[in-house]
Parts: C-alpha cells; structure tokens; sequence
C-alpha cells in the first residue's frame, strides 16, 4: 500500500478541518449541505464519463487501486537487477538457450518477452525497436486513461462548484421575504464551491499527479529492463551488465557486492 497518498488525503482534510475550528466554525459545517458533494463530486466525475468510451471506464476502479496501492506484479528495481545479473552470468556459461526456462518463470510480461526474443534469436536492434513500441505505448495508455480521468475531473470539480453556488443563491433570492434564513442559505450556497475547490485540489489532481509518477517509474523500470536485456544478448560480462543498470537507481539504493564494499573508503 503507497502510505503517502492516504496520509496526504488525512493531512489535508485535517488541515481543512483545523483551520475551520481556529475561524470559530465546526467540522460539521462541512457536511451540512449534502446536495454541494453530490452535485460537486457527483457531477464532476459524471462530466468526466462523457469524456471516455465505455470500455475505458471499467479502468476507473484500477486507476484508484494503483493511485492508493501501488501496480501488482512488479519486481522492485534492486530484484530485477540481481535477476538479470545472474541470467547474465549463466548465458555466458551455458549459452543464450539456458534462459527458455528461466524467462518462462518471470511474471513480468515485458521481461518474458524481451527474454523470449532473445533465446528465439531476434535482431538486437528489432529488440530494441520492439520493446521501445511497447514502452512509447504504455505511456501513452497511462496518459489518455486514469492521468486524464482525473486531471479532467479536477477541472470539472470547481465549475460544477461554481454552479452548485448559482443554484443555491436562486434559492436564496426566493426567500428574500424571510431575512432570518439568508445567512445560513448564502453560507450553504457557497459550500458548493468550497467542495469543488476542496475536492479538485485534495483528491482529482493528486491522484493525477500519483499516478503520472507511477507512470513515469514505470517507463524507468521498462528502461532498465530493456539495456538488461540486450546487455544478456549481447554477452555482457555480469559484473558490467550490473554496474550498468545500477546507473537507474539513485547511488543510496544501489546493492554493492561485498568485495565491492571491503574495498570501499570507511
């Protein structure tokens, strides 16, 4: 589960709620109006659907999964590298054809893939054309899905605010005859566009923020990946093939080898 973005959801509306309380108001002015998070939420998220064809929309439940707990089925980027160098080794003891049971074994498609290619002996360079396809796509995929999905809802939110707001005060202006209920009428008038504000910088555009940079780690990893990958076809010596993919990881992650670490300054 990715930690960050549910203690970033408690920290903003706590946040919220403090503020409200150090101005003399109550959380609970936040859920009187029930109709402004219908219409402001509500709404938005139906604006968005317009936006998508209905195969897509099946996607919304996934998106929200990978934006709170992370994408399945990935290897961290320290286990993949210790993968490859070890595939790397073994293809230069025993050959290229070694690896049919080994690539068999991943649950990475890409991996297995970019594996398969090699043992049935493709061209490195269509390899590289192959799987660079296959990484330009992905991104592309991850763009007009649920990194718009939500990057449109979070423009949706404060306009459906907006309106939420005009309603209200029709309403308001329908009783002007009663002078005791317009404070209470404006201030529920413009809940609705607190909600929208609220709600398009605390949930839409975060989550379309979270998932751009899963997006973006990914396409990293699928680069890593990729240079393992043709390093093993082309014969690489372990140790290069790992001091190689180690330059996509930040140097605190790296996993030294302990003659590697003997060695190092204390």
């Amino acid at each position: 589960m990715d930690l960050t973005t549910i203690i970033g959801l408690v920290l903003g509306l706590s946040i919220v709620v403090v503020v409200m309380i150090l101005d003399g108001g109550s959380p609970a002015e936040l859920f009187m109006a029930p109709s402004a998070i219908l219409l402001t939420i509500g709404g938005a998220i139906a604006a968005t659907i317009i936006s998508y064809p209905m195969k897509s929309l099946k996607s919304i439940p996934k998106w929200f999964m990978i934006a709170f707990l992370g994408p399945k089925g990935q290897m961290e980027a320290v286990e993949a590298i210790e993968a490859l160098t070890k595939m790397a080794d073994k293809a230069r003891r025993e050959g290229l054809l070694a690896l049919e049971d080994e690539s068999k074994k991943m649950s990475d498609a890409f991996l297995r893939k970019g594996l398969m290619m090699v043992v049935d002996g493709v061209d490195p360079a269509q390899v590289r054309a192959i799987l660079e396809i296959d990484i330009r796509h992905m991104r592309e995929r991850h763009e007009m899905g649920g990194i718009n999905f939500f990057t449109s809802a979070g423009g949706y939110g404060p306009t459906m605010g907006i309106i939420g707001t005009v309603m209200g005060l029709i309403s308001v202006l329908q009783k002007l005859d009663d002078p005791g209920t317009l404070g209470e009428s404006i201030a529920v008038a413009f809940l609705a566009t607190l909600w929208g504000i609220l709600s398009a910088n605390l949930i839409w555009l975060p989550l379309a923020g979270k998932l751009r940079a899963r997006s973006e780690e990914e396409i990293s990893y699928r680069h890593l990946l990729l240079e393992g990958i043709l390093a093993l076809q082309a014969g690489e010596n372990p140790r290069i093939v790992k001091d190689k993919l180690n330059a996509f990881l930040p140097p605190a992650e790296r996993k030294e080898d302990e003659g590697e670490k003997a060695k190092a300054p204390a």
